[in-house]
């Protein structure tokens, strides 16, 4: 029962710090150099996510050689992205090649 509670309060506090200044959104306008300012906030943020996930597999060791399947299909998704310039192909080359060459350890 207190997973329910725990999961109820976590989910009040995420709807409410996302919609809290839904009312205001209209309202406001913000300087051209904020906006500039604020397009590098995703970018920044997924790069703290992917990141460690693509150095540290397991968690404890960074990993930067060749038997680091994730390094090796993050550097096939940046070469991709850089030449197709398509996020639907950069995603199929890069999870294509994430998963040949995790194949091709294992195997």
């Amino acid at each position: 029962m207190n997973e329910i509670y725990l999961i109820a309060g976590m989910m009040a506090v995420t709807f409410f710090t996302r919609y809290a200044l839904v009312p205001l959104s209209g309202k406001m306008t913000f300087s051209k150099r904020l906006e500039r300012v604020l397009s590098y906030v995703p970018p920044a943020v997924l790069s703290a996510i992917i990141v460690p996930s693509v150095m540290i597999p397991d968690g404890a060791n960074i990993n930067l050689t060749l038997d680091n399947a994730y390094l090796v299909g993050a550097i096939i998704t940046c070469i991709a992205g850089w030449l197709t310039k398509n996020l639907l192909a950069t995603i199929v080359l890069g999870m294509t090649g994430f998963l040949l060459y995790q194949w091709i350890l294992m195997g």
